[in-house]
């Protein structure tokens, strides 16, 4: 008995150095997109001649190019990983129940497999920014979409996945860590790979659309990016959570519906304090940096 007792403290301990893990995780991220978005690039403060800034170049480099992946990869971390959190701890849970060894190394690989399928989904984000960019699609001041009817459609589209059968199941595959885990454990040293891999397949599932959204609002726009964080979260939490989801993507319907009808209409995205990407505001450095407004 006692020493069922201690081994039950030893796995709260690793499940709390886990919590701390993915809390120092989500902290760091949030921190480095407003240290990305804040406005240090002021006139006052410009680089020193000949020194290389990335996020000034208005051209896709490779520079530019990689800062851009490692901007959208900081972000699927910010915003996906608060959601997976319960997952994850759960996961070291049934891990150091299942095991007499230590269920700290197969959670992190867990944990580290999913946030690489996202890190290959940021991958494909930048390669969309590139492309929005390469047709003039995007804003220069905020990356959004210009266009309202585009805009619009992008808001239908999104919406209306919300309210669909492959929507709900990847969903339900995301908001259930104990049926889930029930379901598709697997022993072994590839187990925590495989689980990862699915877990990160059904929030992919779940998600793209809503993060598509980010060229809507602004990929930098960090209030725009809190909100879907936002919506993500309480779709995979809360109680009513899909009931959410889909008043989310009714409004989607109705909002994009109206720009599609009106592209006319002026709609404001506010950036939130102002906040821009840095490597677009050095840009416009003369200019006070107004709310977004769509053309």
């Amino acid at each position: 008995m006692a020493e069922q007792r201690l081994w039950q403290a030893v796995l709260s301990r690793e499940q709390w150095i886990v919590a701390a893990i993915m809390a120092l995780a989500i902290g760091l991220a949030w921190v480095s997109l407003f240290s990305m978005g804040m406005p240090a690039a002021r006139s006052d403060m410009a680089p020193m001649p000949g020194m290389q800034v990335p996020y000034l170049s208005e051209s896709w480099t490779a520079s530019y190019a990689a800062m851009a992946f490692v901007m959208w990869t900081i972000m699927m971390v910010a915003m996906m990983l608060p959601s997976a959190t319960p997952m994850i701890l759960l996961y070291a849970r049934v891990a150091g129940q299942a095991s007499e060894s230590s269920a700290l190394p197969p959670t992190l690989l867990f944990a580290a497999t999913y946030l690489v399928l996202w890190t290959v989904f940021a991958l494909l984000a930048t390669l969309a920014q590139w492309t929005l960019s390469h047709f003039q699609l995007l804003s220069d001041s905020t990356m959004a979409i210009g266009n309202n009817r585009i805009g619009g459609a992008l808001l239908i589209a999104a919406g209306a996945y919300q309210l669909t059968g492959l929507k709900r199941v990847c969903l339900d595959n995301c908001r259930s860590p104990f049926f889930f885990l029930t379901a598709h454990w697997r022993p072994g040293v590839l187990g925590p790979l495989k689980l990862g891999l699915r877990h990160g397949v059904y929030c992919i599932g779940c998600c793209w659309l809503l993060m598509a959204l980010l060229f809507f609002g602004g990929v930098m726009n960090l209030t725009w990016v809190a909100a879907i964080g936002a919506v993500v979260l309480a779709e995979k939490v809360a109680r009513l959570g899909p009931f959410l989801g889909q008043i989310v993507g009714g409004m989607a319907i109705l909002a994009g519906t109206a720009l599609v009808i009106a592209p006319n209409a002026n709609i404001a995205v506010t950036t939130g304090s102002g906040i821009e990407p840095v490597h677009k505001r050095v840009a416009a450095s003369t200019q006070s940096p107004p709310n977004w407004r769509m053309q």
